[in-house]
């Protein structure tokens, strides 16, 4: 199994366009050292021809030129992308299934209640049906079950993916914003039938639940919510009212925060995706990153590459 990270910052990338945070502004006159990010999304492959996209971020066009592993030649158009998984339908995770209109019928695999939003509050569905249109594959999560049944994508055998559902909100659009139900957010248990690898993607990681322990506890790779280091992140610096937590993430520092919980796991390799552009880990030489590097957590970034063996590009 190849797992392929397109992008590794939450919304608005970094830098953030209108941004002028230590972070965005350092990294733009080159005071902080830190690595420019597109926005959160992953593509997973058995054999590294044929990949599924785990989100469409607005950015999946960049993506997909730095990637040309995505775009093989066996045809006058062709693409590596056998489908789509949707974690969630937050704005900077569905936008890009835009920028794939000029394909061929885009099958796309997400919840009720994301396929709602997204025929909706969001319609994107509702636009796609004008150009190459969706084929609607159902994921179904109910309350009783800690997670759906596995499924596969066709065209890219030998992955399995098990969804998971995750206490998070929908977004600000969705009908049931104030009404949460399972199968808003999901995390994906994917699996690699060849090697019996397991990675587990989480970008939405708001809160720790017990039917989350197999997962974290058994994966050989974990992939989960690094949007901010602390829970009054964006109050601090004015930029919002509301916590990490209260906006559906679990920061990094703090009682309970995401090091704490994952120092409790000692099998997977603990990677942080969907950063956001003011978290200090972002800068390579700040105290942030250091304490992270000491607990054995990684940043994800652009093009890194976890493959079987670990290896990371």
């Amino acid at each position: 199994m190849k797992l392929l990270v397109l992008g590794s910052a939450a919304g608005g990338g970094f830098p953030q366009w209108n941004c002028n945070c230590r972070n965005c502004a350092g990294v733009r006159d080159g005071s902080v050292r830190a690595t420019p990010r597109t926005q959160s999304s992953i593509a997973v492959s058995a054999n590294g021809v044929d990949w599924v996209l785990c989100n469409a971020s607005p950015d999946i066009l960049t993506q997909l030129k730095a990637n040309p592993c995505l775009q093989p030649k066996r045809g006058l158009r062709d693409t590596g992308i056998a489908g789509v998984v949707l974690m969630d339908a937050q704005i900077d995770h569905v936008t890009g299934l835009f920028m794939l209109r000029e394909g061929k019928p885009l099958p796309v695999w997400c919840t009720p209640q994301v396929r709602e939003d997204l025929s909706t509050g969001n319609p994107v569905f509702n636009v796609l049906s004008h150009f190459c249109t969706v084929r609607w594959q159902p994921v179904e999560v109910r309350p009783s079950i800690p997670c759906a049944a596995p499924f596969t994508v066709p065209g890219a055998a030998g992955l399995t993916f098990t969804p998971v559902p995750l206490s998070s909100k929908a977004p600000p659009y969705s009908p049931h914003r104030h009404d949460p139900h399972p199968g808003d957010n999901l995390g994906l248990l994917i699996e690699d039938a060849a090697s019996g690898r397991k990675v587990f993607y989480a970008p939405g990681f708001g809160a720790m639940e017990a039917h989350l322990e197999p997962f974290l506890a058994e994966s050989d790779a974990v992939l989960v919510d690094g949007t901010f280091w602390t829970d009054d992140e964006m109050i601090r610096l004015g930029l919002s009212t509301k916590t990490a937590r209260e906006i559906g993430h679990l920061p990094q520092s703090g009682a309970g925060g995401m090091i704490e919980l994952l120092g409790r796991y000692a099998k997977p390799r603990k990677i942080l995706i969907h950063i956001n552009n003011t978290n200090p880990i972002l800068d390579a030489d700040s105290p942030e990153r250091a304490e992270l590097a000491r607990a054995g957590i990684e940043v994800a970034y652009d093009g890194m590459l976890i493959a079987p063996t670990g290896d990371q590009r």
